[in-house]
């Protein structure tokens, strides 16, 4: 439908948000039997979405510019 973005849930607090208004980030799991990380068995990655007040508390905005920042440097030398 055109005009009318589907729902996600916020990962922190349950809220639900518009896609396209929700922070994504993407969050690397690591599954293991052991409690150090040598003994690391199985690693995936899954799409995280925050609504804006959590994305803001947590400082996601915040990294994602400085890591923009540090592109933007890498590729104007």
């Amino acid at each position: 439908m055109r005009g009318r973005e589907p729902l996600v849930r916020c990962d922190n607090c349950g809220r639900s948000v518009p896609r396209n208004k929700a922070v994504e980030d993407e969050r690397m799991i690591r599954y293991g039997t052991d409690m150090n990380n040598k003994d690391i068995k199985f690693m995936t990655r899954r799409q995280v979405y925050y609504c804006i007040s959590c994305a803001k508390h947590k400082g996601i905005f915040q990294k994602k510019a400085e890591r923009a920042a540090r592109l933007a440097a890498r590729f104007d030398r």
